[in-house]
């Protein structure tokens, strides 16, 4: 038990080495308000997990840190620009409700950062889906002056981005904070991989059913661009990354959690393609937690039966063996 404690702080810590790396490409293109935006999450994701662990009579632990990345992804998916009130009452809704309320963080059915960046879309849909342009600094305590559209919604409308494949790579195009820069993004993908701090099941999954789908029904004039534009828009690595593949929620064995993020990816497509909505991964991912349940349940019953297969096998041999020394 003490070896699985200390390699789910490994995995917390490589999770969060990854996450301030893309906070620091937020400063490069946002400037101050962005790293203070995802300080304000932190802070009010760790107040809130405290007072809510105290209500409810649980001590509160170093594993329960793990507030601390939730508050970082969300603040990631949110544009730099953002009413601080609405990031702070995202982090409390993750922790107390989308966390805490069903079960803490031993029994997680849904990302926290997702369920609770689909609470803010529901309630401030402009303030969640208007950005910055790139290189545009917005003072700390300052609102926006000017506020576009994103690139995802620039693709999901016209199949087209308005942008080099360089910067498309770099993430210089408008969208959330963090979850743009492809280049880097593909690089924590790598690193949490080959650590496997993420379900590389559900990983795999989701790019092939995302691939796939923009193949056999592409958005953009052509198959390459459909392809290369889908992976690069609407959160979809991001969330492959950060929401679906982990490893808290996705289904452990990683035939299951293949076809976990599969369907998520074909349903998530069929979303935008049928009314272009954008990052809908990260809505469908929510959705999908019956899904993820069902599968859980499915893993545990085969495991089960396997270990009392093997108890029976083992049974009979040592009956055997006595007999045979009889």
């Amino acid at each position: 038990m003490r070896n699985k404690i200390k390699s789910q702080r490994f995995i917390w810590i490589d999770i969060m080495l990854t996450l301030a790396a893309l906070s620091l490409m937020q400063y490069f293109y946002y400037g101050a308000r962005a790293v203070v935006l995802s300080g304000i999450c932190i802070v009010v994701s760790t107040a809130a997990e405290l007072i809510s662990l105290r209500m409810m009579k649980r001590k509160f632990t170093a594993d329960d840190l793990t507030c601390i990345s939730d508050a970082m992804i969300l603040s990631l998916m949110l544009p730099a620009a953002i009413d601080y009130k609405i990031a702070g009452i995202a982090c409390v809704f993750a922790v107390t409700i989308a966390k805490n309320l069903f079960g803490g963080r031993k029994n997680m059915i849904f990302s926290p950062a997702a369920a609770a960046y689909l609470f803010i879309l529901t309630s401030w849909k402009k303030d969640v889906l208007m950005f910055t342009a790139p290189h545009v600094h917005t003072g700390v305590f300052d609102k926006a002056a000017e506020l576009v559209s994103s690139a995802s919604h620039n693709f999901n409308t016209t199949g087209k981005m308005n942008a080099t494949d360089f910067e498309i790579l770099m993430g210089n195009i408008s969208g959330p904070s963090g979850a743009v820069s492809i280049l880097l993004l593909a690089v924590a993908a790598l690193i949490l991989l080959l650590r496997r701090d993420i379900s590389s099941g559900a990983f795999l999954g989701t790019i092939a059913g995302t691939v796939l789908l923009a193949v056999a029904a592409p958005m953009s004039v052509t198959v390459g661009d459909s392809v290369k534009y889908t992976l690069a828009s609407n959160m979809v690595l991001f969330a492959a990354i950060y929401i679906i593949s982990d490893r808290r929620i996705a289904p452990k064995h990683n035939y299951y959690a293949f076809f976990y993020g599969f369907f998520i990816a074909v349903f998530s497509y069929i979303f935008v393609l049928t009314t272009a909505k954008e990052n809908a991964v990260i809505i469908v991912s929510v959705l999908f937690t019956p899904v993820a349940l069902g599968l859980k349940n499915l893993e545990k019953r085969i495991d089960d039966l396997a270990a009392k297969e093997q108890e029976a096998v083992l049974s009979e041999s040592e009956e055997a063996k006595i007999a045979d020394e009889q």
